[in-house]
C-alpha cells in the first residue's frame, strides 16, 4: 500500500509541475491534490505548483474532512471561516508540512482520484466574460457551470451540493467545472484523462480566439531608457513617501481597471493607479481604496509595487495576465468584473493574506 502512496503522490506532483507554469497559473494560483478512500493530500496554501514535491502535500483525514459537510457555521463569515480553518487543522494528519488549500473540502468532495484546479488566462478569457455562462454551455456541454462564488467554505459547500445534482442527473460526477471569474477545476482517474481533459478545454477556446481575431499575446510597448526609467521610479517613490519600495517594471500595456478575479485582487489589487503618481494622487487613491496602489500606469511605462522585490514582480506578472483576460474576452461579449461585495469578500479575507505572505517571503 504504501507503494500506491508513492505513486499517486508522484503522479499528482508532475501533474502539478506540468500545469504549473504560466500559461495556467500565476503566483501562488491553483491547487492540486490526489486521494484514496482514507486520505486526502492537497497543495499547501502559498506555494506554487511547479515548485512542489511528493514531500510538501498536505495530508488529511478524509473522515474527519466529512464533518465540514455537516457543521452549524456561524451566519457571520469572519467566525464562519475561523471555525472551517480550525476543522481543516484537527483533519491534518500529524507531521504534515504548512496549511492545506482552503479548497481542500471541495478536492474531497469529487470521487475522482486526482483533482487539477488552475486559472489559465485562456480559459478565464471565457469565465471572466459578459456572456460565460451561454458560451461555456455551448462549447462545454458536459461540464458543470457554477456563476460566481466566494472561495473558502461557501464555494466548498455550494460545489459540492451541485455536483451531487450534477451526479444524480447524470449518473456520473462532472470531470469539468468552471467557475465564473475564477478558473477551472479537472478531475479524473488518470494522469492521462487529466491531460486530455486539459488539451481539450485549451484547444476548443484557442479556436474561438482565433475566429474572433484575437492574439493570445500580451501587446506592450517598448521599456524606456535606463534614465528615463530611473525618474519615473523616483516620482512613485516620492508619491508613496517610501524611498525602500521595490519596482518591477514593463512597457505600456492595457491594464485591466477593475477586479478580474481573487488571485488577481491578492496580487496586484483591485484597482490600477492610472496616471503620474502624486502624494495627493495617492492619498486619494488610498481614502477611496483602503490601499495603497500595487500597479501605476504612466509614461508609457506600468509599474508593479511593492514592499519586496518578489511581491513587486508578482503584482506586475498579474497585471499582465488580467490584460490579456481583458482582451481575450471581446470573443466573449467584454470583461464583466467582480462585484464590489465579491471584491471586498477577498480584499478582507485572511487566508488570502496568508497566501500572498508565503508568497511574498
Amino acid at each position: 500500500m504504501k507503494g500506491l502512496f508513492l505513486d499517486i503522490l508522484q503522479t499528482i506532483t508532475n501533474l502539478s509541475h506540468e500545469f504549473g507554469t504560466a500559461d495556467y497559473v500565476r503566483g501562488g494560483g491553483g491547487n492540486t491534490s490526489c486521494k484514496n478512500d482514507q486520505t486526502l493530500w492537497v497543495k499547501p496554501s502559498g506555494t506554487t505548483l511547479a515548485t512542489l514535491t511528493p514531500q510538501t502535500f498536505v495530508a488529511l483525514d478524509r473522515k474527519k474532512l466529512d464533518e465540514l459537510f455537516h457543521i452549524k457555521t456561524p451566519a457571520d463569515s469572519s467566525a464562519r471561516e475561523r471555525l472551517v480553518k480550525e476543522k481543516m487543522k484537527n483533519a491534518t494528519l500529524p507531521q504534515t508540512p504548512g496549511r492545506p488549500s482552503v479548497e481542500a473540502p471541495l478536492h474531497h468532495a469529487l470521487a475522482a482520484r486526482y483533482v487539477v484546479h488552475t486559472h489559465p488566462f485562456i480559459v478565464n478569457g471565457m469565465t471572466c466574460s459578459k456572456n460565460a455562462a451561454a458560451i461555456c454551455k455551448e462549447l462545454f456541454p458536459a461540464a458543470l457551470w457554477l456563476d460566481y462564488i466566494d472561495p473558502g467554505y461557501t464555494l466548498c459547500m455550494q460545489v459540492r451540493q451541485e455536483i451531487q445534482n450534477y451526479t444524480n442527473k447524470n449518473g456520473k460526477e462532472p470531470s469539468l467545472i468552471f467557475l465564473k471569474n475564477h478558473g477551472v477545476f479537472v478531475s479524473a482517474d488518470s494522469q492521462d484523462e487529466i491531460r486530455a481533459l486539459y488539451a481539450e478545454v485549451m484547444s476548443k477556446l484557442k479556436a474561438q480566439y482565433k475566429k474572433a481575431g484575437i492574439s493570445l499575446t500580451l501587446e506592450a510597448g517598448p521599456m524606456p531608457d535606463e534614465k528615463n526609467l530611473e525618474f519615473d521610479k523616483q516620482t512613485i517613490c516620492r508619491a508613496m513617501q517610501d524611498s525602500g519600495l521595490s519596482l518591477a517594471a514593463a512597457g505600456a500595456f492595457d491594464v485591466a481597471p477593475g477586479p478580474i478575479s481573487p488571485d488577481h485582487i491578492v496580487y496586484s489589487k483591485s484597482f490600477p493607479l492610472i496616471g503620474t503618481p502624486t502624494i495627493d494622487s495617492v492619498s486619494e487613491f488610498k481614502t477611496r481604496h483602503k490601499y495603497l496602489p500595487q500597479i501605476i500606469a504612466f509614461n508609457n511605462v506600468v509599474f508593479g509595487v511593492a514592499a519586496n522585490k518578489k511581491g513587486a514582480m508578482l503584482a506586475l506578472e498579474l497585471a499582465q495576465d488580467g490584460s490579456l483576460v481583458k482582451k481575450l474576452a471581446q470573443a466573449f461579449g467584454g470583461i464583466d468584473y467582480m462585484t464590489d461585495r465579491a471584491r471586498e469578500f477577498i480584499e478582507n479575507w485572511e487566508v488570502e493574506s496568508y497566501r500572498k505572505k508565503q508568497m511574498e517571503n
